[in-house]
Order: structure tokens, then sequence, then C-alpha cells
């Protein structure tokens, strides 16, 4: 199984909350581990500014790309440096690289991505760009027909992933995340969202709906967004998940997909742990889950 990664996601995000460092600290640990080894990494290529424009609107790509403090970047509620606008397009090429070896090998895990908040026209939510949907629409160029599942399992609603593709049938987004919490909710196509508390009891029997999903929406490819934000330790967080709980939900997506033969790229998305250590730990059993 082949890693997707880049050194520029360790970036200064100047006192931000996002951990940039548990990509570097994953990759780490992977190695140290021995679940994979240095020729396993595959060094992310940025996105051109065509890929984000399969997305994003022309105008808010060209206040990315500027460094522009406009309205449509404001709402990312980070600072706006040349880093911080590199790293995210780095993120976008990452996850078009991860699903391409995903379809080829059959499962492929992107040490960074899954900033699901990006709209078409603004950014929010720490996303200046929305990776996974910027590699579904590069999967699609290539193959009009191609039929993808979101399986979105960040502890907040994948709100910008679900109105981007609100309106195409062969992408079906599935979204379970705390309900009372960021954001406001769009609509993906099912939503599953959990009450304050939620334990991993609740958490998994909810996911039991992924066969079902996958059944009925039957998919060339998966996008499982494995966040590590379920967490009970989450600082921006209130399930109750332990990291049993959360190894039992990879364990189930991945077993469900296979099953099926059907390739899943990952992404990391969210985890903001008191301790960067709990996020990193969570982050590498979905590796080895996969693997």
């Amino acid at each position: 199984m082949k890693l997707v990664w880049s050194g520029e996601y360790d970036v200064d995000l100047l006192g931000h909350v996002f951990p940039v460092e548990k990509y570097r600290l994953v990759r780490q640990e992977v190695l140290e581990r021995g679940i994979a080894g240095e020729g396993d990494f595959v060094e992310a290529e940025p996105a051109t500014r065509e890929d984000m424009l399969l997305v994003h609107t022309r105008e808010y790509v060209d206040d990315l790309v500027n460094l522009r403090a406009t309205p449509r970047t404001m709402r990312s509620e980070m600072a706006l440096t040349r880093e911080i606008a590199d790293a995210y397009i780095a993120a976008a090429g990452g996850t078009i690289e991860a699903s391409r070896r995903a379809l080829a090998d059959g499962v492929c895990v992107h040490i960074g991505g899954g900033y699901h908040h990006a709209y078409p026209d603004h950014a929010e939510g720490f996303c200046y760009l929305n990776d996974v949907a910027i590699a579904i629409a590069r999967l699609k160029r290539e193959d009009p027909a191609r039929r993808v599942c979101v399986i979105d399992c960040d502890l907040h609603q994948g709100n910008g992933t679900a109105v981007i593709f609100a309106r195409d049938p062969n992408v079906f987004t599935f979204s379970i995340h705390q309900e009372n919490n960021y954001p406001p909710k769009e609509r993906s196509d099912l939503d599953r969202g959990l009450p304050d508390g939620a334990d991993d009891r609740l958490y998994l029997e909810e996911l039991q709906l992924i066969g079902g999903i996958l059944d009925g929406h039957a998919p060339d490819i998966a996008f499982y967004l494995a966040g590590a934000d379920p967490y009970v330790g989450d600082k921006l967080g209130g399930l109750a998940v332990t990291k049993a709980g959360l190894k039992r939900r990879d364990n189930l997506i991945f077993s469900e997909c296979t099953s099926r033969d059907i390739p899943v790229c990952v992404v990391l998305a969210g985890g903001y742990a008191e301790d960067v250590r709990d996020v990193v730990e969570i982050h590498v059993t979905t590796i080895t889950e996969a693997g």
C-alpha cells in the first residue's frame, strides 16, 4: 500500500488550532513501527489551476492563489500566507494522486486532506480547497460515468462536499457527525447526525448503514474521511467514541468496501485532541487497518 504525503503540509499556521504537525508525526510513526518503508511514500504534486477550477470558481481561485483577503477567503478562519495556500494546493494534488493509486491498488492513504468544508466559491472552517471534491472531479473528467461514494466520518458534517455534489446522481455523499456542532448543516444524500455524548455502541450501530449504501449506489471508488475528532478527548467535539471504537469503525468500512471490491481512497480529515499523540495514534491505526 502506498502512502501519499508532502512536507509542505507541516506549515506555520500562526497559532491556529489545527495540528498540522500531525502529518509529519504520523509519517514518522509509520516508519518507526515498520508499517511502511520510505519506498512506500509518494510525494504529493500540487493541484493545477485547471484542477481547482473543476470545483471552485475562478474568482475564488484567483483570490486564494494571489493571497487576497476577501470575503471569499476570510471565511476559512485562518491566516492566508504563501506557505499556507501552497499547502492546501499540494493537499488537493495529494488526494488526486491517492485516488489514482486507490483505483490501481485497491486502497491508498493520503496523510493529509479531507478539507470538506470548502465551498465552490469560498473557504470555510479551516478549509481553503475541497480536495476530495477536486479529486472526484478529476476522476469524473476522465470518466464521466464513474460512480463515487463519499464516506465522511469526520466529527463535523461535510457541508461543502454535500453542496458540490447535490445534483450529481453519480456521487453519493454520506456524513456521520455530531448534530449539535459546527457547521450549519447542508443536505448530504444521507446524513446521520448524532446526539452529544454518542458512544461506541451508537456510533457503530449507525455505521451499519454502510453496506446498504454501497450495495445501493455500487460505486467504482469510495473516499473515506477518517476523522480522528469523534474521539472522546477531542477539544472541538462532543462525542464519546473511544480509540477502540474508531478502530472498529475503520475495520468496518474497509471490510465493507473490500468485500465488494470497491477501492478506497483514505484522507485523514480532522482531529483536535489535547495531546496530539492521541490524534497521531488514531490516524496510524487507520493506516494499519487499511493495509
